[in-house]
């Protein structure tokens, strides 16, 4: 099972992709990761991502491509994996058509965590955590049970993520449709594309994204 998993910053694509690997043996290749990670092992693929990122230059389609093809050859041909990050441009996602067929992939579903945009600022804006076991809390939604005190630890100090504001969000989402734009059609095309509400609780999120990969 190879899948797409996409949705703007704050949809809950981590927490889903993490119960997938959790429960399916799924991998989760993530671009951002992936790319720090072949640069500190010093991979061809790396080593051009490093010349070319301390020349302030963005890393190309092209190198993007190679650390996702270095990471499916480490993998066992069963193993199934979750593209997140990628791919973000008509290109890429060319790209991935031809990385799976010489690794006798097939890409199966694009799986989209849809949002409303204010209800999203809500979720975002109001995320808090515990200062020393990172414990996550909300203002409206998940309150530690002593106010002021951490559930889990009972720390009594908490911090807030500094681009958690209602600006930054809105940024992201704009960035998000900008760069899905050019991929989604390719994929309705081919009728790949199915979409499930990011908004409702993570539980029946889950069972819905299980229901898309049993159907």
């Amino acid at each position: 099972m190879n899948i797409i998993l996409l949705g703007p910053p704050g949809a809950g694509k981590g927490t889903q992709a993490s119960r997938l690997v959790d429960e399916r043996g799924m991998v989760q290749l993530s671009t951002g990761d992936m790319l720090r990670a072949a640069v500190k092992a010093g991979t061809p693929t790396g080593l051009k991502a490093k010349a070319v990122m301390e020349a302030g230059e963005l890393v190309s389609d092209e190198i993007v491509s190679g650390i996702i093809g270095e990471a499916l050859d480490d993998l066992k041909p069963e193993t199934g994996v979750i593209f997140d990050g990628y791919p973000r441009t008509a290109a890429q996602a060319e790209s991935l058509d031809v990385i799976l067929s010489d690794r006798k992939r097939t890409l199966d579903h694009v799986i989209e965590l849809e949002v409303d945009e204010d209800a999203l600022v809500a979720r975002i804006t109001g995320r808090f955590t515990c200062a020393k076991c990172n414990e996550g809390y909300h203002d409206t939604f998940k309150q530690p049970k002593v106010a002021g005190v951490c559930d889990v630890c009972g720390s009594t100090e908490f911090k807030r993520r500094p681009d958690d504001n209602e600006e930054t969000v809105r940024t992201r989402m704009t960035e998000y449709r900008a760069k899905t734009a050019p991929i989604l059609p390719i994929y309705e095309a081919r009728g790949l594309v199915r979409r499930v509400d990011g908004m409702a609780d993570i539980k029946h999120v889950t069972e819905a994204i299980e229901a898309i990969l049993d159907s």
